[in-house]
């Protein structure tokens, strides 16, 4: 694969930036889509701009805000805050179809550009019951773009069976533990690095975190 092209949808968060690095190690060229929805916290789009600059990633930046009117979730509004889901609910950070949408048009991206990779960091093992996070929904979507654009894509997911201490270890094989822990944004509340430490996001990431450096040793 190394002399091929992927394309990451990349949204500067602990689990894209690390499959980021990931592409990085297993293609020859890697190119970096970053969707703007309208999301809650701009510093989500910087932080994605910043990262791929540093890295000399080429990164396109496309308008989905139209998903933010069809999709009012906590991520979008200020007034619905965030909180995980009850009683057989969806987490209010659950965003109906975004999942559908971002792979859909990277995949066009991909046609356009020659790749035949996609790479997400969605994940079963460690998700909030977002139905857009299984491995069957990728299964399925992988196989509707091939068949849409009569093109052969091969969607990579290399976080689906990990949990979060998990993804932290292949952070550190991949040489980028200290990048991702210093300069990815995953809060809810849009702080770098550790973030805010209560919301759903921090608290996850900071488990995992905690439980990886048990085993590793130091911090």
């Amino acid at each position: 694969m190394k002399k091929e092209k992927a394309i990451v949808v990349f949204s500067g968060g602990q689990d894209s930036t690390t499959c980021l690095f990931w592409a990085m190690k297993q293609f020859e060229e890697v190119i970096a889509v970053t969707f703007d929805y309208n999301q809650r916290h701009k510093t989500e789009i910087e932080c994605a701009k910043n990262i791929t600059k540093e890295l000399g990633i080429k990164h396109h930046i496309l308008d989905m805000s139209l998903l933010n009117q069809l999709a009012p979730n906590a991520l979008t509004r200020d007034e619905i805050p965030v909180k995980d889901g009850g009683e057989g609910e969806l987490p209010s950070t659950f965003v109906p179809g975004r999942n559908l949408l971002f792979l859909s048009f990277a995949g066009v991206l991909a046609n356009q550009v020659g790749a035949k990779h996609i790479v997400t960091g969605v994940c079963e093992t460690d998700f909030s019951g977002y139905p857009d996070c299984r491995d069957v929904f990728i299964k399925s979507l992988n196989v509707t773009l091939n068949l849409s654009m009569d093109y052969q894509f091969v969607i990579h997911t290399p976080l689906m069976w990990l949990n979060k201490a998990e993804t932290w270890k292949l952070a550190d094989e991949l040489g980028a533990f200290d990048f991702v822990r210093e300069k990815t944004l995953t809060c809810y509340n849009g702080i770098i690095a550790d973030g805010c430490g209560e919301c759903p996001a921090c608290k996850l990431r900071k488990k995992g975190l905690e439980e990886y450096l048990k085993v590793r040793g130091g911090l």
